[in-house]
């Protein structure tokens, strides 16, 4: 069973208490980060990969359909909220789901459900999952299979996404992001705007870099702490 990365936006610290509390019911969810507001979601989200978004309406700053619209690569939404008149807007967004507070934990079981549901439908035409075992990419004429536990970076490079092994290097024609979906969590992290590494090969930290061997790799101002929370540091 994978894992997948949510964040929680709410502006009432209970309502964010009671979503981390069924969250941690659920094993195949990972809590990275419960924001007070939009703007702490949207930094979260440029962190790092995230799944699943359970995002409440009435904040202050930036409300949470005004947010949404400025996705534009937007995770799995379920909206939490007081207030129904706000359903419709939610789903001409194509939220997930909407949950109308109060809800309870099978209701919110079954939006989680869904989400995940969503999840594994979205594979990008060249790049497909194999049960995070390897996936499969395709550069010119041409389709590897390459395996998780091979793959030491990946680094953005224009319209190209550079996968490097200890064997051979991969320039397939994908996003980083699309490439950073398919990547499991438990294996890979974001280091950097432009990196994403095998927690595997790392072999050492050397203040705002990382090292896989001898390849040497920043690490953003914006990951670092996320990066060394992750390695339990």
């Amino acid at each position: 069973m994978g894992r997948y990365s949510c964040v929680i936006a709410d502006d009432e610290p209970i309502a964010r208490e009671i979503i981390e509390g069924y969250c941690a019911h659920l094993p195949q969810l990972q809590v990275l980060a419960s924001c007070s507001n939009a703007l702490e979601a949207k930094a979260a989200l440029q962190q790092q990969r995230v799944d699943i978004l359970f995002l409440d309406i009435n904040m202050p700053v930036l409300d949470g359909i005004a947010f949404m619209k400025t996705l534009k690569e937007p995770p799995q939404v379920i909206f939490t909220t007081a207030y129904k008149e706000f359903a419709v807007n939610a789903f001409d967004l194509a939220a997930c789901d909407y949950l109308l507070k109060p809800f309870s934990m099978d209701r919110f079981i079954m939006a989680v459900d869904k989400a995940i549901e969503n999840l594994r439908k979205r594979i990008p035409v060249n790049v497909v999952a194999e049960e995070e075992e390897a996936l499969f990419i395709k550069t010119d004429s041409k389709i590897f299979r390459v395996l998780f536990k091979d793959i030491l970076f990946a680094e953005a490079s224009g319209n190209y996404t550079k996968i490097v092994t200890a064997q051979q290097t991969y320039m397939p024609s994908l996003t980083f992001t699309a490439l950073e979906q398919q990547l499991p969590a438990s294996q890979f992290i974001r280091v950097h705007r432009s990196f994403i590494i095998s927690k595997a090969a790392i072999s050492h930290i050397e203040g705002n870099r990382v090292f896989l061997h001898r390849i040497e790799i920043p690490i953003g101002s914006n990951y670092k702490e996320v990066f060394l929370k992750e390695l339990g540091l």
